[in-house]
C-alpha cells in the first residue's frame, strides 16, 4: 500500500490534514494493466482529428498545417503532464472533476464535468459521422443512408463498452496497435516514395511538391492560425489516460512513462505524417470528405491498399467513440455521487461499469444520428466546433487545478509528487493564454466557428441555471458525507 493510501486509511475523512476522498472512486476494478494504459495514451493522441480532419485542413492551409499540429501538440502535452502530476498526487476515476472538487469546490467540479460532457457528447457525434463517412468509401455501403451507418456504429460500440473495463482496455489496446501500425506503414512507404521520387498518379513527390504549389503558406499564415481550433480537437483524448488511472494498479509507476511518451508520439505521428502528406501530393489533392491517407493510397493504385487504410481510419473513429463513452461514464458517476449529475448516471453494473453515464452520452449520440439525417454534409464541422469549446474548457479547468495545486504546495499545505509539470506556474499561465487565443481565432474564422463562440454566453447561462437546479442536492450530499 502506498504512503498516501496508508494515510487515507488511517486518517478519518474530514479530519484536519486528511487526504481528499472522492465517493465516486468506490466500486471500480483495477483491471487495467501497464500495456493498456500505454496504448490508451497512444490511442488518445491518435484519433479521428488526424485520420479524417487532416484532409480538409490540408486543403485549406496547405503544408503549414504541420506547424499548427506542432504548436497544439506542445500545449496538449503540458495539459496531460499537469494532469499526470495530479494523478500521481491522488489517482481518481473522476480525474479532473475530482481535482476541481478538491481545489475549486463543487462549483468547479460541476463546471469541469459538464464542459467535459459537452466535449465528448459532441465528439461522439463527430465520431459516428466519421465512421459513416468512412463506410461510404466501399461500394457495398454507398447506397446506405449516412444516418443508418452512424446508428450501427453507435450501437456496436455501446454494446462493447458496457461489458467491463477489462474488455474496454483490450479493445483500446488492439485499436491503438492497428492505428500505430497503419501510421508506421504509411510513413515507411511515404519515405520510400519521396526518396525514390516514385510517381503517384502522375505526380512526382518531393520538396518541389511544396515549392511549386505556393510553398509552406500557400494561402498565407492566417488560414493556418484559423485552423488551430480544429487541430485542438485532434488532441481531444490525451487526457483519457488520467481518467483510466483510477482503474489501474500502481499508477505511480505506469503513468509517468505513458504520459512522457505522448510528446514524441505527437512529433512523430502527427507532425511527421502531415509533412509526408505535403511532400507526396499537392495540398489541393486532399479534401474534407476523405481521409488524406486514403487519398494517397488511392492515387498509388495499389489494389486494396486504400480499402485497408480506410478500414484503419474507421477503427480510429470507433476507438474514439469507445473512449468517449468510457470516460464520460466515469466523470458523470463522480458528479452524480456529489449531486451535480442525474442520479441514474451514478449506478454501476456487476462488472464495475457505470452504465448510467455511458447511456446518457450514447443518448446524445442518437441525436447525432438525427443530425446525420438532417444535414449529412455539415454534421462533422458543426459538432467539431462545439467539441472544441468543450475541450478548451476542460483543458482550462485542468490547468487551473494544477495552478491552485502549485499555489497550495508553495504555501506548504500540500506536497507535489516527484513527477511534476515543468516550469510551473508559467506553463499553466501560458497554456491558459493559448486556450483563450484559440477562442479568439474561432471568432475571427467566422461562419460556424464564430456562431459557436457567440453561443458561449448561452452555454454559461445553461451552466449557471443548471447549478441552481442541483445545488440543493449537492449541499445535502455534502452535509451527509456524500451518501
Amino acid at each position: 500500500m502506498s504512503d498516501r493510501a496508508t494515510a487515507a486509511a488511517e486518517t478519518p475523512a474530514g479530519a484536519p490534514g486528511a487526504p481528499h476522498v472522492d465517493a465516486g472512486d468506490a466500486g471500480y476494478r483495477k483491471d487495467l494493466k501497464s500495456r493498456h494504459i500505454n496504448m490508451i495514451a497512444i490511442g488518445g493522441a491518435i484519433g479521428t482529428g488526424l485520420f479524417l480532419g487532416a484532409g480538409g485542413r490540408m486543403a485549406n492551409a496547405g503544408p503549414s498545417l504541420f506547424l499548427a499540429y506542432a504548436v497544439c501538440g506542445v500545449f496538449a502535452f503540458l495539459v496531460v503532464r499537469a494532469l499526470g502530476e495530479l494523478v500521481l498526487y491522488r489517482p481518481s476515476s473522476g480525474a479532473f472533476v475530482s481535482y476541481a472538487r478538491e481545489f475549486m469546490g463543487e462549483k468547479g467540479a460541476y463546471t469541469a464535468g459538464w464542459l467535459y460532457f459537452l466535449n465528448w457528447s459532441t465528439t461522439a457525434v463527430a465520431d459516428i459521422t466519421a465512421a459513416a463517412t468512412y463506410a461510404h468509401f466501399w461500394s457495398l455501403f454507398s447506397d446506405v443512408p449516412q444516418w443508418v451507418l452512424a446508428l450501427i456504429a453507435l450501437a456496436v460500440v455501446l454494446a462493447a463498452n458496457l461489458i467491463s473495463v477489462k474488455y474496454f482496455g483490450e479493445m483500446e489496446f488492439w485499436f491503438a496497435i492497428v492505428k500505430v501500425a497503419a501510421l508506421v506503414v504509411f510513413m515507411l512507404i511515404g519515405i520510400v516514395l519521396v526518396a525514390t521520387s516514385h510517381d503517384i498518379g502522375g505526380h512526382t513527390p518531393g520538396l518541389a511538391t511544396i515549392g511549386d504549389n505556393g510553398g509552406i503558406f500557400p494561402s498565407g499564415v492566417m488560414p493556418m492560425l484559423l485552423l488551430i481550433q480544429g487541430v485542438v480537437f485532434a488532441y481531444a483524448s490525451v487526457e483519457l489516460c488520467g481518467v483510466a488511472a483510477g482503474e489501474t494498479e500502481n499508477p505511480e509507476k505506469i503513468m509517468p512513462k505513458a504520459i512522457n511518451s505522448i510528446m514524441w508520439r505527437v512529433g512523430l505521428f502527427y507532425v511527421g505524417s502531415v509533412v509526408l502528406l505535403a511532400l507526396l501530393l499537392p495540398y489541393t489533392a486532399y479534401s474534407a470528405g476523405e481521409s488524406p491517407f486514403v487519398t494517397v493510397f488511392d492515387r498509388l493504385g495499389i489494389p486494396g491498399a486504400a480499402g485497408v487504410m480506410n478500414l484503419v481510419v474507421l477503427t480510429a473513429a470507433l476507438s474514439s467513440l469507445n473512449s468517449g463513452l468510457y470516460s464520460t461514464g466515469r466523470i458523470l458517476r463522480s458528479m452524480s455521487l456529489a449531486g451535480s449529475a442525474p442520479r441514474f448516471t451514478g449506478v454501476m453494473n456487476r462488472g464495475g461499469v457505470p452504465y448510467g453515464g455511458i447511456l446518457l452520452t450514447a443518448g446524445f449520440g442518437v441525436a447525432g444520428v438525427v443530425l446525420n439525417y438532417v444535414m449529412p454534409g455539415e454534421a462533422f464541422e458543426l459538432v467539431l466546433n462545439l467539441a472544441s469549446v468543450g475541450i478548451i474548457g476542460t483543458w482550462a479547468m485542468i490547468m487551473v487545478c494544477s495552478l491552485v495545486f502549485w499555489i497550495r504546495s508553495q504555501e506548504g499545505a500540500l506536497t507535489r509528487p516527484g513527477y511534476r509539470l515543468p516550469g510551473a506556474p508559467f506553463t499553466q499561465l501560458a497554456t491558459l493564454l493559448f486556450l483563450a487565443s484559440v477562442l479568439v481565432l474561432m471568432w475571427l474564422d467566422g461562419g460556424i466557428a464564430r456562431t459557436t463562440v457567440n453561443c458561449l454566453p448561452l452555454i454559461a447561462a445553461a451552466l449557471v441555471g443548471g447549478w441552481f437546479l442541483v445545488r440543493g442536492r449537492v449541499r445535502e450530499l455534502a452535509a451527509g458525507g456524500g451518501r
